[in-house]
């Protein structure tokens, strides 16, 4: 099926903004927003994993505060990474926002778990390069994750790294200066060309003149200037595509779903319908589950009216076994909150009231030698390195499986308050 862009504005500069999963995306496009111009429209497009669609009410609450939130369209496609998925979402969704809303600028923003090399020959072909003017791929990076050996020698990380034209790390305050020179080496050695922008919101003591990093107090204005900066990268992949032909690998599998529960509509499970056309509570509550790669994903989408004790909230969610990713904008007894939770960082923020209550949660499905639960890592900070050992195995055998029944029935044991 071949879409055209007749109809479209030309031209529109589009930037990439990509990084493993809880690397701090979110947080920086954030940034971006906030800095655009007043009389611009922009569009941002949100890949989520999961299929509940979190990170564009996320994003759209954190500009409720803007009086120019109005030019900004944000669209996601969910249920799965569009770069290993068939291209014709990424191409509806583009489509869509740019005849519907005309932007002036395009923010695209992948799945952590995203190849980006792939969605960089997609964004490469020729259909795509009269309406799309590709600017600098912006990666975040954690070096929080990067400490990490499970993190920094995992292929799909580095891959994030090697196709960046700039690289934002945060998250680096706790590492010494032995560790921050290893780190620009490894930098060095997975992209030589990359611009490097260290921004950090904390303070440090140590002077890392001798690392030559310089730490942005205000970095919106460094990171909206990468906006207009061409892509080497994908100048690069699109003089390849002309010497060769373009061999995209797609695959065209099926997601795997596992039978949703009673706890979803009637009405959802006939339809098959998508999570995003979901809106009213005579819809809800809604969870889905299901297995991707080694992951397993959960998502919950529950009446607004559904108040939830938030201890005995955030107790649970930390208590769910090998969680790497948990997400969400829930209706509690402290009012409406933003959950982000990633094994290196525990977000909890005031929101504007929502239509619904949302909750995603990422597990990992197999605990390798080197990686052992988030609560655990979080309960033993202070502890012997054998001890952390003998707790994980213990209580953490292999998950190959979850009974989201019980989830279910432990999370509506959480509400307290229901006045429809």
């Amino acid at each position: 099926m071949a879409l055209t862009t007749s109809t479209m504005i030309q031209n529109i500069p589009c930037t990439l903004v990509t990084g493993f999963l809880g690397a701090g995306k979110t947080t920086i496009i954030n940034q971006l927003l906030s800095s655009k111009p007043a009389d611009e429209r922009w569009a941002l497009l949100i890949n989520e994993f999961g299929r509940i669609g979190i990170d564009g009410a996320l994003l759209a609450s954190a500009q409720d505060d803007n009086a120019d939130a109005g030019n900004i369209a944000i669209r996601e496609v969910s249920g799965g990474c569009i770069c290993c998925t068939s291209q014709l979402p990424l191409q509806i969704a583009i489509t869509r926002l740019l005849s519907d809303h005309r932007p002036q600028r395009l923010i695209i923003e992948p799945t952590g778990l995203a190849h980006p090399r792939e969605l960089i020959q997609q964004l490469s072909a020729p259909h795509w390069q009269t309406a799309l003017n590709m600017q600098a791929v912006i990666t975040v990076l954690s070096g929080v994750q990067w400490q990490q050996q499970k993190y920094r020698s995992h292929d799909g990380f580095q891959a994030h790294v090697r196709d960046a034209d700039v690289l934002v790390v945060n998250r680096y305050t706790q590492l010494d200066a032995d560790e921050l020179k290893a780190l620009q080496e490894w930098i060095a050695m997975l992209n030589s060309e990359v611009a490097v922008i260290w921004t950090e919101s904390l303070s440090r003591t140590e002077d890392n003149s001798s690392n030559n990093i310089t730490a942005l107090s205000n970095p919106s204005s460094t990171l909206i200037a990468q906006l207009t900066k061409p892509s080497h990268t994908i100048s690069q992949q699109r003089a390849t595509d002309k010497t060769k032909p373009n061999h995209i690998r797609t695959s065209l599998k099926p997601l795997t779903r596992q039978p949703f529960t009673s706890l979803m509509s009637n009405r959802a499970t006939e339809n098959d319908q998508s999570l995003g056309d979901i809106e009213a509570d005579t819809d809800l509550p809604y969870r889905y589950h299901e297995q991707q790669q080694d992951l397993l994903l959960g998502g919950w989408r529950l009446p607004a009216h559904y108040v939830f004790d938030v201890d005995g909230l955030q107790e649970w969610l930390l208590r769910l076994p090998n969680w790497q990713r948990i997400k969400g904008l829930v209706n509690t007894s402290d009012g409406w909150l933003k959950i982000n939770f990633t094994p290196d960082s525990l977000t909890i923020t005031t929101a504007s009231a929502q239509i619904d209550s949302r909750l995603e949660v990422i597990l990992q499905s197999v605990i390798d030698n080197g990686v052992v639960s988030n609560k655990a890592e979080a309960e033993a900070e202070a502890e012997a390195e054998v001890e952390v050992e003998v707790e994980v195995e213990n209580t953490l055998p292999l998950l190959s499986s979850l009974d989201w029944q019980a989830c279910d029935n432990e999370l509506m044991a959480l509400v307290i308050e229901d006045m429809p």
